[in-house]
């Protein structure tokens, strides 16, 4: 079954939120605790309001505090019925899930790639009019790279908007270092990721350079269903000095 959760369930769990905080001040100021386990959620690394106008405080709050919390949750969660795998980084279990004890596997998948993707979007963005933040990367080896791979800085831009425009459904788009140490776009459905052996085609898979949430949660308060024009005020977000980072780390 997939427990991930779909536009229904945002605007079900916004509306749900709102009424019982008008009706229980109380009680909507004190949720049941979440389960205890190895992981947990990180606050963001900028105010909630930092990426505006291009994505609302109020999509940041729901989509950390709700969504992101949930899939931590559920990975705990997971992780109780099999406590051995616990033990692995969270790049371990979402990499090697056929690994896995069968009878985790589907959360591990779901809840482990939802936390995995999630902190790493989170990390792709950067704080509006603040240097690298945006525009087009300064560092040369990852122009040089990314010229090298798409024809141009723009060529590149468009398509990856293409790959996040183009995915049915909810998932993702991703630039990814593959093992023969070329660029590529691809996208991934749902809260998979090109880390997932055996999950992810081979051809698809490699080690995540940037990534664009596009679930619809991710941007429906503000964009409604204009997911083009979510994609590209995203690009003011983008912190290409991560992302530079992360290229040369994975060269490493």
């Amino acid at each position: 079954m997939n427990t991930q959760p779909t536009r229904r369930d945002f605007i079900a769990l916004s509306a749900s939120a709102a009424l019982a905080a008008a009706a229980s001040p109380v009680s909507a100021q004190t949720p049941a605790p979440a389960p205890t386990g190895p992981f947990t959620l990180a606050p963001l690394p900028y105010a909630k309001d930092a990426l505006l106008p291009h994505i609302d405080a109020l999509t940041m709050e729901i989509h950390h505090g709700k969504h992101h919390q949930a899939y931590v949750n559920g990975l705990n969660t997971a992780l109780k019925a099999e406590p051995a795998p616990a033990t692995k980084s969270l790049e371990e279990l979402i990499g090697g899930i056929l690994f896995l004890p069968e009878s985790i596997q589907t959360p591990v998948r779901n809840h482990g790639g939802g936390h995995w993707n999630h902190t790493f979007f989170w990390e792709s963005m950067g704080v509006v009019n603040t240097p690298g933040i945006g525009g087009e990367p300064a560092d040369p080896a990852l122009t040089a790279a990314l010229t090298k791979a798409f024809g141009s800085i723009a060529d590149f831009k468009k398509k990856f908007s293409e790959a996040a425009t183009k995915r049915f459904g909810s998932g993702w788009a991703w630039l990814i270092l593959k093992q023969d140490g070329t660029l590529a776009i691809v996208s991934t459905p749902n809260q998979d990721n090109p880390l997932m052996q055996g999950i992810v085609p081979n051809t698809d898979r490699g080690i995540p350079l940037l990534g664009l949430d596009v679930w619809e949660h991710a941007y429906y308060i503000t964009y409604q269903n204009k997911r083009p024009d979510y994609i590209t005020a995203w690009w003011n977000l983008v912190n290409w000095p991560t992302v530079a980072k992360r290229l040369a780390a994975a060269k490493k």
